[in-house]
């Protein structure tokens, strides 16, 4: 991975970094849309790499296309991945075909 400054980050060297990682990313994405609001939201958003613009949108658009989908793109690739390694595919949005909610539980 390549940061829009060409730098790429140091690799993880443990699962418990990434996971650490990740929940960190999680914490700060809720504290800034807590501070943002509604207002906030309504406000323009630009991806620069140095001086050029690569993009422009609305921060509610950014954080509906390219957050929110972007998570969902790879909550579906997770579920192939752990479908082709034959790994029940857990609930992600409700019951997943691995799952029967109605089966006897022993």
């Amino acid at each position: 991975m390549t940061t829009f400054s060409g730098q790429t980050p140091p690799a993880p060297e443990s699962t418990d970094q990434i996971l650490a990682a990740h929940d960190s990313s999680v914490t700060n994405s809720k504290e800034i849309l807590t501070r943002l609001g509604d207002e906030g939201l309504k406000g323009m958003w630009s991806a620069k790499a140095g001086e050029q613009t690569l993009m422009t949108m609305p921060k509610a658009a950014l954080v509906r296309t390219i957050v929110m989908n972007h998570w969902i793109h790879h909550r579906g690739q997770l579920s192939v991945y752990l479908a082709a390694l034959d790994v029940p595919v857990p609930s992600i949005y409700g019951p997943s075909a691995d799952e029967n909610p109605f089966a006897a539980r022993t």
